[in-house]
């Protein structure tokens, strides 16, 4: 109030770019779930396993033993020399631990930093759809163009060349991809990795290759793990490729937010140099997990795959019986069902079966445009509650076409 009483307006101190970005709309429709009880939930991106125990023993043990201090920025030595044999181990690519290596809070933070650490105002960053939620937005907060290329159920969500030389031009600074795909669950063969490596190295752009479902993939129907199809390893790609990569989905490690780059030396020192200011380092205790995880957790990766799998399995003919066509996943845990045929739009879809049926999924046009007509079911739940989810589904789509006649 000034002196004469009357209600003084005040000027929006909200920054217009940042205004005009959407909620996430993952997060927009589980505000609705959490009001919910008795719901099958196919709709969370997170593994419903709980970190196997040695790897959070230590956890224990670093508190244990005092390491609750800052690490160095980039940090720990150690478990940056682990990711380093790690991926050298599984990728087949060498990176110097000391100078190609950082650590960060979960794969999230690792694409917002070198997004931030590349782009100039106008600057465009080419990446597919549909797509992780964050990746336009995370674009536009950096003051960058997002220029999207989609990928079609035709073409089992595979990212194509094609797609992109349609959208690549001289402002083009990088490209974005996430194989396997969340939200599809597509893969690339290694013919569809040389073709994109050729159209990188030809545009003169830096490849973010975000890899965080490298471990979980699949063959075909009855084949419970395939072949990991890595940008990490081409050789035309070195000193353009930053991979970026984290211990959530894998290991079933999402609370300890914990993930890390791999990449040119500038491009890594320019991303410590945001890191520093902005987080400073990663959780030491989360560290400590890592190492253990990396150098000891094998065998609980593959435990994991195999499960994810014979759901996928189970999961992929029930919704294709049902008349939702749906494109077999080669990896991550999702599976992205065509629901055009229903004659509802994805959000409506959605709401409708969460409402009348107790399932939650998520919306396809929450990973861009071009998702619309799809939806996105996890299959990061138990078998029996993906088995009840399918006979409510069911139930579901059967009185939509009674409906129709």
């Amino acid at each position: 109030m000034h002196k004469g009483g009357s209600a003084q307006l005040r000027k929006s101190f909200i920054a217009p770019h940042v205004a005009e970005l959407p909620k996430s709309g993952i997060r927009k429709f589980f505000d609705i779930v959490a009001q919910r009880k008795d719901v099958v939930s196919l709709g969370v991106g997170e593994p419903d396993f709980d970190t196997p125990w040695h790897i959070s023993r230590a956890a224990v043990t670093c508190l244990e033993e005092g390491g609750t201090h800052y690490t160095s920025n980039l940090g720990t030595p150690a478990l940056r020399q682990s990711i380093a044999r790690y991926v050298e181990r599984r990728f087949g690519a060498r990176f110097d631990w000391r100078r190609e290596l950082l650590v960060t809070v979960g794969v999230s933070e690792a694409i917002d930093l070198a997004i931030r650490a590349i782009t100039s105002p106008g600057d465009e960053i080419l990446y597919h759809e549909p797509c992780f939620v964050s990746y336009a937005p995370t674009i536009r907060l950096a003051h960058g163009v997002p220029v999207c290329a989609e990928t079609r159920a035709e073409d089992s969500f595979r990212l194509t060349v094609k797609a992109l030389e349609e959208k690549v031009t001289p402002r083009t600074k990088a490209l974005l991809l996430n194989f396997p795909c969340n939200p599809t669950g597509a893969t690339l063969t290694r013919a569809d990795r040389d073709a994109i490596a050729r159209f990188v190295v030809r545009h003169d752009l830096l490849l973010l290759a975000d890899e965080v479902y490298a471990e979980l993939v699949y063959g075909s129907t009855g084949r419970r793990t395939g072949e990991i199809v890595s940008f990490a390893p081409v050789p035309s790609l070195k000193g353009r490729l930053v991979l970026l990569n984290g211990f959530s989905k894998s290991w079933a490690m999402t609370g300890y937010r914990l993930g890390y780059a791999c990449g040119p030396r500038d491009v890594i020192d320019t991303m410590m140099k945001i890191h520093q200011y902005g987080i400073m380092s990663a959780p030491t205790l989360a560290q400590a997990a890592g190492i253990e995880a990396m150098d000891r957790g094998d065998a609980d990766v593959a435990r994991m795959r195999l499960e994810y799998a014979r759901r996928r399995d189970y999961l992929v003919p029930a919704l294709n019986e049902m008349g939702l066509k749906t494109v077999l996943p080669r990896g991550a845990f999702y599976v992205f069902p065509d629901i055009r045929s229903t004659g509802l739009s994805s959000e409506e879809f959605c709401l409708r079966l969460l409402d009348g049926y107790g399932v939650a999924c998520v919306p396809g046009s929450a990973f861009g445009a071009s998702g619309e007509g799809f939806v996105r079911m996890s299959y990061a739940t138990s078998f029996e509650q993906i088995r009840v989810a399918v006979s409510r589904i069911s139930s579901f789509v059967s009185s939509l076409r009674r409906r129709r006649r």
